[in-house]
């Protein structure tokens, strides 16, 4: 069993609930006053219970949080045995929190046979006594492959990585030696090569990492995600800030980790050239003098980290009171701004004309939650994974901006509604109906994985946003909102404050790199529970919610809350049925862990002029095929509109699922409408 970390060596002590340190404030005023860095007043409606404080997290120091990493690391061979892993599986220690109760949550990366297993993590809770009480795990899995010797070379998955690349639009592409990995995100573990493909992205200046992962058995691409997280906002929205500098007038904040801002001075490598100012007054509020941008992106990294620090006992993006770095004045006409793990900063570009850098508040909450994300549950950048990775980054966005009170950029539930990027007055995003910016997705369905992650984000905005306020219309400081429900039915909401909670701990000590909706609906049901209670009134709310995204069931609809079961997988893509005896199938994919039930549901809506023709196959991804319809000449009716119940026990019920149609006659025709799979 672990120790907390002032327990002595060789005594079973009970874990202490660790305390956070205050740091003096040593920043010079700059410019002007702080206009209130208070809390916004409390959300009037919603469900208010009050979270039990034991679940709150503890404010650890960064010399704790390193003492509790130590003595994690130190056992990591008994927790490894305790938690009946492979005797070829070891795990290493990337994060932990500690709850005011004693609680301490561990979050291991694993490796085989000395190769790091992507998709392997996992996170240990553990009580106050050092007693597991229960395990997330991203792969449930035994990590085992046959060999770890590559039938494929890595020039090859080199060659490939960089094919991958360059269709994705990448110029001046170049890459690392492919590492060799064990791949098990998705599902049953593979020996594969994981390339990182550099250079620049389609636009010629947003730095390209992609990761291609290929299989070192066959060659065949498995995987692949952008590690460079972008997104956009307002600036020089704040008015006068106080910054935090350093006696030596350089934008160096002291108290907060020694984050330092820089120019790039339309550069796009490298650190830049540090801020620094004779007098401790800071540019002029106007984008023509450069220091405006800089003062910009400081005040926006100091409200996230007191954020964080304030509201969640977090000291810096990994925890350990080191502070991230800030680059502004990115490229030419540069309208994005990101995060890049490879140098731990966010970097702004200048917007249109060079004229509006994005580096208001929520642009730089934004940016920096990429980087407690990447240090956290570290959600892969693509698929549903990817769409709570960006929503995460949004959700935060919203709530830095909301706890900065700033008269000039006050709290709102919309994405970067100061900068104008449509040249219409719209903002970029809306968390109470995404769709209203024309692309992103109010509720989840089985494809919401393949649009583009800043897009399925919205299924996460909608639930938060629904979450804190509620459904239906509804004014929030000045800005009108009117939300909707999947299933039509209303919600209450449990007000602002509580959703950040239950958002910020499913992150950080619920949900792992593979987490997609379905897990992310488990992982914020525990987290309500751990702060709540399980079947409270505000338990319930969070499971509702859910479903009213279109995420698993409402409490008394058959399914159980905490359950991400009762889902339906429906592929609403039209596909035309040949009158030529052909085969046409149609794809479903399904990420779920499990089995498939014994009563799976196949939901068939096709049109036809004689259904008689049509000969009905469900394949599970296996191969596998169950018969749903024969042929029959003597069917002479018209469509199959109807739900066939096959028992798929036997399968994975992760994969993709195809209906599989062929008309065996001639002289009609038809086609599928949509089909659908309830588990």
């Amino acid at each position: 069993m672990r120790r907390t970390p002032h327990a002595r060596s060789g005594q079973a002590r009970r874990r202490a609930m660790a305390t956070g340190t205050l740091v003096a404030v040593t920043a010079l005023l700059a410019v002007g006053v702080q206009t209130g860095a208070g809390n916004a007043a409390p959300n009037p409606g919603g469900t208010h219970a009050q979270p039990r404080a034991g679940a709150l997290p503890a404010k650890l120091s960064p010399s704790q949080r390193a003492e509790l990493l130590k003595e994690a690391a130190a056992t990591t061979a008994q927790t490894a045995k305790k938690l009946q892993l492979g005797a070829e599986e070891k795990l290493v220690v990337r994060d932990v929190q500690q709850d005011v109760d004693g609680t301490t949550h561990t979050r291991y990366e694993r490796t085989y046979k000395g190769l790091p297993v992507l998709g392997g993590d996992l996170v240990v809770h553990e009580t106050r006594t050092g007693k597991v009480e229960r395990v997330t795990k991203g792969n449930k899995a035994r990590i085992a492959v046959p060999s770890t010797k590559a039938a494929v070379t890595p020039a090859t998955a080199e060659a490939k990585a960089l094919k991958a690349s360059k269709a994705e639009g990448a110029e001046k592409s170049d890459a690392k030696e492919p590492r060799k990995v064990v791949w098990a995100a998705d599902g049953k573990p593979v020996l594969a090569y994981e390339t990182v493909v550099g250079g620049t992205q389609e636009d010629g200046q947003t730095p390209n990492r992609l990761h291609v992962i290929t299989d070192a058995s066959t060659g065949k691409q498995l995987f692949q995600y952008q590690e460079i997280e972008q997104g956009t906002g307002n600036s020089q929205y704040s008015g006068k800030v106080t910054i935090g500098t350093a006696p030596s007038y350089t934008m160096t904040d002291t108290a907060r980790g020694n984050h330092k801002t820089y120019n790039l001075n339309h550069g796009s490598s490298g650190t830049g050239t540090l801020f620094t100012d004779p007098d401790d007054v800071w540019g002029d509020g106007t984008p023509q003098n450069v220091q405006t941008a800089g003062v910009d992106a400081a005040y926006g990294a100091q409200l996230t980290w007191d954020y964080y620090k304030n509201v969640h006992g977090r000291s810096g993006i990994r925890g350990d009171g080191v502070g991230a770095y800030s680059r502004v004045h990115y490229g030419n006409n540069y309208v994005n701004a990101f995060w890049d793990d490879s140098c731990f900063c966010m970097t702004y570009g200048d917007g249109s004309g060079n004229a509006a850098p994005l580096t208001s508040i929520d642009v730089a909450a934004h940016e920096m939650t990429h980087g407690v994300t990447s240090a956290t549950a570290n959600l892969t950048y693509s698929g549903e994974s990817g769409g709570l990775n960006e929503a995460t980054s949004d959700i935060f966005a919203a709530a830095v901006e909301f706890n900065a009170n700033n008269a000039q950029d006050p709290g709102d539930y919309l994405v970067g509604e100061k900068i104008d990027i449509n040249g219409d007055g719209t903002p970029l995003r809306y968390m109470d109906k995404p769709s209203k910016d024309g692309a992103s997705k109010d509720y989840w369905y089985s494809g919401v994985g393949n649009v583009d992650v800043h897009y399925s984000s919205g299924v996460a905005n909608h639930f938060f946003y629904l979450l804190s306020e509620g459904s239906g219309a509804k004014d929030v400081n000045g800005v009108h909102y009117d939300s909707p429900t999947y299933d039509g039915l209303s919600v209450p909401g449990i007000g602002r404050a509580n959703a950040e909670k239950v958002w910020f701990k499913a992150l950080s000590q619920y949900m792992t790199s593979s987490t997609n909706y379905a897990a992310a609906r488990t992982a914020t049901l525990q987290a309500a529970a751990d702060l709540f209670g399980k079947d409270t009134a505000t338990y319930n709310t969070v499971a509702n919610t859910w479903a009213a995204v279109n995420v698993g069931s409402r409490v008394g609809d058959g399914g159980d809350p905490g359950d991400p079961g009762g889902n339906v997988y429906e592929n609403k893509d039209g596909l035309a049925i040949p009158d030529t005896g052909a085969t046409v199938t149609s794809p479903i994919t399904v990420n779920r862990t499990g089995k498939a039930p014994s009563t799976l549901k196949v939901g068939v809506d096709i049109t036809h002029s004689y259904r008689g023709d049509l000969v009905l196959d469900l394949v599970a991804p296996d191969g596998t095929a169950y018969r749903l319809k024969n042929s029959s000449a003597w069917d002479s009716a018209a469509d199959v509109k109807t739900t066939y119940t096959v028992n798929a026990s036997s399968e994975n019920a992760a994969g993709t699922w195809k209906l599989r149609i062929r008309d065996v006659y001639s002289g009609d025709s038809g086609r599928l409408n949509s089909w659908k799979l309830t588990f």
